[in-house]
């Protein structure tokens, strides 16, 4: 098999490449295009080749600058939150089992000293367990020389919690 080149093949070639294939050109060529195989081949694919890199380039597109950089501050935003809310996480945390826990002992001391509680949840069968717990709790010896220290301590470590969560980030 001999293959030839035809003598329309440059000048088909320059108005694909120059985008003039088929508006641009004159009757002569697109008639020669039409009954020569080599010619018809070459503006298939050519034609083929240049859809296909349009569009690549349309999705290749990432989009508006300002759209990237807005992006790029939200997200390094998110992330400094992020790295901040942790340690405020934990401080919280922290700081409801304090209330909790200081709630308790508050519940047992006017348990034991002040309202007479136990005769309202008494009535209540749900409570039978609370009132248990409670009355174990209110034979504790709550003054002000045992509280004032504890306290003390409390906040002291929570302090310390707060500073070792916050340093080790």
């Amino acid at each position: 098999m001999m293959f030839r080149s035809c003598p329309y093949e440059k000048e088909v070639m320059q108005a694909l490449k120059a985008g003039h294939w088929p508006d641009g050109c004159d009757r002569e060529l697109r008639a020669h295009v039409e009954t020569c195989a080599s010619c018809s081949d070459l503006v298939l694919v050519t034609g083929i080749f240049q859809q296909a890199r349009i569009e690549s380039v349309r999705e290749a597109q990432p989009g508006f600058a300002g759209l990237l950089w807005w992006r790029a501050q939200l997200r390094s935003r998110n992330v400094a939150t992020k790295k901040i809310s942790a340690p405020i996480t934990v401080a919280q945390i922290f700081a409801w089992l304090v209330t909790l826990l200081s709630m308790v002992v508050l519940v047992a001391s006017q348990y034991r000293h002040g309202l007479h509680w136990a005769s309202w949840w008494s009535e209540f069968a749900p409570f039978r367990a609370l009132h248990a717990l409670l009355l174990a709790a209110s034979k504790l010896d709550w003054n002000l020389v045992s509280v004032a220290p504890s306290l003390g301590a409390l906040i002291l470590l929570s302090g310390v919690v707060v500073y070792l969560v916050t340093a080790r980030q």
